[in-house]
């Protein structure tokens, strides 16, 4: 009978320990499935997609001449990327769900009335009450003919006033470049290089350009480039508090070849400003023909 009785004990002890088991299984199966969700949860599929144009000298044909494609026309072809990984998202989208967005910007305003007339119609706001076929194929013949005529503009006039990007950032990004309730992409064309002449400002060694010159000057052209930006605390003053709903990618950046170090130099100072500025996700890349940025710009736009 004594026996009889542990071996009952021992059965609800070890049912008991059968069932504990299952239940934490199934809060741990429940957790990795909130895991997995939540993230999406996050992620908006809203899109808004702001374009950020460098016209300063980068792009003129006699300054800086490329025998395999001129800095301008990578530009453009950057561009069509864009619009093309815009309209394919929408194209992907529900009508009753559309509330995506797309815009070019410079800064400062440049001085040719036509140009700032042609970034008007490059602003398009999509949504259930004008989503149609016609209107969303008019971005990709839009962008492509009006960006080419900025860029066809700004070389004939050729009077470059330069393009205060860190002002940019201070003054205007959230104004422009975020949205609620979307997600909100900044996609930069430039050099890599900041310079305005309207605004230099300097905080012990930290700045709000930079410029070869100053690259040289702080010796960030040998092999121990990076012991010395972190040991001089070397880099751009922050110009945002919190850019943690924007994502950005640089691309076009021309570094100069006198210096074998200076892309990643200039890579490092662009990230350590995003940092800085807590930007959710960045890419900087180099300049390269338009087929190979391609992929990347696609990536970038509709794989995250």
């Amino acid at each position: 009978m004594k026996q009889k009785s542990i071996k009952t004990v021992l059965s609800i002890l070890i049912l008991i320990l059968v069932l504990s088991c299952k239940n934490e299984d199934s809060n741990d199966n429940q957790k990795n499935k909130e895991e997995i969700i939540t993230p999406e949860k996050k992620s908006s599929n809203n899109y808004n997609i702001s374009i950020l144009l460098d016209l300063s000298d980068r792009i003129s044909t006699e300054k800086y001449p490329n025998s395999t494609m001129e800095f301008y026309q990578r530009d453009l072809g950057y561009i069509n990327s864009i619009a093309t990984a815009f309209t394919n998202h929408i194209k992907t989208k529900k009508i009753r769900e559309m509330n995506d967005k797309i815009a070019v910007y410079f800064n400062p305003e440049p001085l040719n009335e036509e140009i700032n007339s042609i970034s008007g119609k490059l602003k398009f706001v999509f949504d259930k009450n004008n989503a149609s076929k016609n209107n969303i194929n008019r971005v990709n013949v839009t962008y492509n003919d009006e960006t080419a005529k900025i860029y066809d503009l700004a070389i004939k006039d050729n009077n470059y006033v330069g393009s205060d990007i860190w002002k940019f950032f201070a003054n205007n990004v959230n104004d422009y470049c975020i949205e609620n309730k979307h997600r909100n992409i900044l996609i930069l064309l430039t050099d890599g290089y900041i310079f305005y002449k309207d605004t230099k400002i300097k905080e012990d060694n930290l700045t709000s350009y930079l410029v070869p010159e100053m690259i040289r000057a702080n010796g960030l052209n040998t092999p121990n480039w990076k012991d010395k930006i972190e040991k001089n605390k070397f880099g751009l003053i922050s110009a945002n508090e919190d850019l943690s709903d924007l994502e950005i990618l640089v691309l076009g950046v021309n570094p100069d070849t006198k210096n074998p170090y200076e892309a990643k130099v200039i890579k490092e100072y662009w990230g350590n400003w995003f940092k800085k500025m807590k930007v959710k996700r960045f890419v900087i890349k180099e300049s390269g023909l338009p087929s190979n940025i391609d992929k990347v710009i696609k990536d970038f736009i509709e794989q995250y």
